[in-house]
């Protein structure tokens, strides 16, 4: 059983390695965007509150979110042969962190977290965001490093690649300064608790992934 939290600046590469690691130790998948996106189907008050929030490029409070996770994880607790569990996107704040202590101490699993943070300086997460593109058909996300800088079309469909409409300089020194605020205190706490670990994130995709399988 392993529970592996994945913490880094936008254009770390979380994704990425998250993807691999779910597919390579057979863990379930919970990312605060899709289980945000899921409820907003909803056409609720809630639904239709995230759906605002998420317009303006606003932060989903903690008590919805952590609802969300808690159902999540609830279904999973119940799951034959659960292998583990791979989280992506949270937590976001140091309340959420400490919540989500609680919530695995709970479950009798808080001996199975391990934190890792794939680190990029801000210079680089600022190259990879500005430069990183999107397909126009499938919106796969082409990061901006290594084999993908050269691609002229999506590599699983063929689409036409565009920049984002969200990545300028304002909305990226904006994302920074949220990472330092909010998720820096994270970093230090898993670090203070022992389960940290840190990864190189300026290097290429397959040497932090093989980083990542070396440390865990």
């Amino acid at each position: 059983m392993k529970i592996i939290i994945l913490l880094g600046k936008s254009g770390s590469g979380k994704g990425t390695q998250a993807a691999f690691l779910k597919e390579k130790f057979n863990l379930e998948y919970i990312g605060s965007g899709d289980l945000l996106r899921e409820r907003a189907k909803k056409k609720d008050f809630t639904g239709k509150k995230i759906t605002e929030i998420f317009n303006k490029g606003g932060l989903i409070p903690t008590p919805i979110i952590l609802k969300l996770w808690l159902d999540k994880i609830e279904k999973l607790r119940n799951k034959k042969n659960l292998k583990g569990i791979i989280m992506d996107g949270n937590p976001r704040k140091i309340l959420e962190a400490y919540l989500i202590d609680e919530v695995f101490e709970y479950y009798g699993w808080d001996k199975k977290v391990q934190a890792i943070l794939i680190h990029i300086s801000d210079k680089e997460a600022t190259d990879r965001l500005l430069k990183r593109r999107v397909c126009r058909d499938c919106k796969e996300i082409i990061p901006f490093v290594g084999e993908f800088k050269k691609l002229k079309k999506c590599f699983k469909c063929q689409g036409p690649l565009v920049y984002r409409s969200d990545d300028t300089k304002k909305s990226v020194e904006k994302r920074l300064a949220w990472f330092k605020k909010d998720v820096e205190p994270i970093v230090r706490h898993y670090k203070k608790k022992g389960v940290l670990i840190k990864i190189n994130g300026d290097q290429s995709i397959e040497r932090v992934t093989k980083d990542i399988l070396k440390n865990l």
